[in-house]
């Protein structure tokens, strides 16, 4: 019997799509087949890699060999049989019980000793060319990590710009990544909800399909988004140079949710000011009702003065409130400026004291170490040893705990523009904005909303209102020797 199974392999699907390689083995086969009077029944064809075991096509052709459907086995080359020594051994199992296998495009018996011989060291040599392909590839892999490079494709809300680039921030879709961030924060969804909200936004998977809650978990853990970059296989975390997408203290506020600190509340809310208004001469918070097609807010106190308000009425006493906070183009471009200097100027002060802390962290670690040694040798006594050793160790918290808020004051830039860019967009949030948004903006933004009788009392918070009350020149611009307006 002179049948024979034919074996080929690549070792990616692309290579099996796009490239000559399947091909090019067929073909060699088949002249191989061919000059040796051989027929082939039976074309094994896999396109995965054979570094490592598992490969289910291979094992239903030695499975086929092993119940005696075929005399032998043709295979292009050694190195398209096997990369791991494991499947090797398999393969000559197979030979030693009296199937043949053939190498089209190497000369070698496999039946005598020599030929064993030598299969055996290519064999070898093909496992070693794997391991040094892995081990540079990992190497590689973390020289990126520890530049700040991601070298993966870019998460959703990124682009990829290139190889051995930074990440850049999808100007389309960043900012919907950023606003499925701020919804989750607030409480008031369900993953299952988010899932919703974040189709109708238009925020779309790679595949331009619809997000699916784990796909929205994963987002919401992702730590690339604050600058971060984790390897879940291995749980190391290096620091990333992109430009973070949101804001550490964001970040956090969703993993309490996440972790079911703060649950989501459902939506309670059908009267915008519901709640938010205070009665000032009896402090009880107003309700919102419908009456007469109008919206009012009412206290039901009794003998209260305030009796009630309409919507309308506060609706106007607020936009009067947040109009001032827009920008002129002038002013922008001056604020954006002035933002960038204090950012520059705070970090170069930050790593300055960061760089001093480190290095008296590491004199104080070597002084522990030399303080040790001469325990050791008996150049100090117990007490002496335990009351220096006391000393550093109090020395060593207290320069720890220095650079710990060292690093928790490094939020204070960002801070700073987070409030200039709810500022800017205060109005047209509140303009244009659903119910929930428009709440949480009103929260965020003022500090004291009260009533007394038919008076609308509106007051900024202190940081929004410094904005507010700047002064005003003729041609938009907030400073030099110009006449307000």
């Amino acid at each position: 019997m002179n049948k024979y199974f034919a074996y080929l392999r690549v070792s990616t699907a692309k290579q099996g799509e796009h490239g000559v390689s399947l091909q090019e083995q067929r073909d060699s086969i088949l002249r191989f087949a061919e000059r040796s009077g051989l027929e082939i029944t039976g074309w094994f064809e896999e396109r995965e890699t054979a570094a490592k075991r598992g490969r289910p096509i291979f094992a239903q052709m030695l499975k086929g060999l092993k119940q005696g459907k075929a005399q032998g086995v043709l295979i292009h080359k050694i190195d398209r049989s096997a990369r791991n020594l494991k499947d090797w051994a398999d393969l000559g199992e197979l030979i030693d019980q009296g199937i043949q296998v053939h190498f089209a495009n190497e000369n070698l018996d496999m039946r005598s000793r020599g030929g064993r011989l030598s299969a055996d060291i290519q064999a070898v040599v093909a496992a070693d060319y794997i391991r040094n392909l892995r081990e540079e590839t990992r190497k590689g892999f973390y020289g990126r990590l520890k530049q700040g490079l991601y070298p993966l494709p870019a998460p959703l809300g990124y682009l990829d710009v290139g190889k051995g680039q930074l990440k850049d921030i999808d100007p389309l879709k960043g900012p919907l990544v950023k606003n499925v961030f701020e919804l989750y924060a607030s409480g008031r969804y369900t993953l299952d909800l988010l899932v919703q909200k974040a189709d109708e936004i238009g925020l779309r998977n790679r595949a331009n399909g619809r997000i699916s809650r784990n796909g929205i978990a994963r987002l919401l853990k992702n730590e690339f988004y604050v600058g971060l970059i984790r390897i879940d296989r291995t749980g190391e975390i290096f620091q990333g140079r992109h430009e973070p997408l949101i804001h550490r203290s964001l970040f956090e506020d969703v993993k309490l949710v996440l972790s079911g600190k703060i649950h989501p509340r459902c939506r309670r809310h059908k009267f915008l000011f519901s709640r938010l208004l205070t009665c000032q001469p009896c402090t009880y918070s107003l309700a919102g009702e419908t009456q007469k097609g109008h919206n009012y807010y009412r206290c039901h106190t009794p003998s209260c003065p305030t009796t009630g308000i309409r919507e309308e009425k506060v609706d106007q006493t607020l936009k009067l409130k947040l109009h001032p906070l827009e920008l002129t183009p002038t002013e922008l471009n001056a604020a954006e400026k002035a933002l960038t200097r204090f950012e520059t100027n705070w970090t170069a002060n930050q790593e300055q004291l960061k760089t001093s802390l480190n290095l008296r962290l590491a004199q104080i670690q070597d002084r522990l170490s030399r303080l040790t040694d001469a325990f050791v040798d008996g150049l100090l006594d117990q007490a002496t040893f335990g009351l220096r050793k006391s000393t550093l160790l109090a020395e060593k918290a207290e320069m720890e705990l220095k650079l710990q808020e060292n690093m928790s004051g490094r939020k204070a830039a960002g801070e700073l523009a987070e409030i200039f860019e709810l500022a800017k967009r205060a109005y047209s949030i509140y303009e244009l904005g659903d119910l929930d948004q428009k709440r949480e903006l009103i929260q965020n933004v003022t500090s004291n909303r009260s009533v007394d009788r038919k008076n609308v009392i509106l007051t900024l918070k202190p940081r929004f209102a410094m904005l507010a009350d700047r002064p005003k020149y003729s041609d938009g611009s907030p400073t030099g020797n110009r006449t307000p307006i």
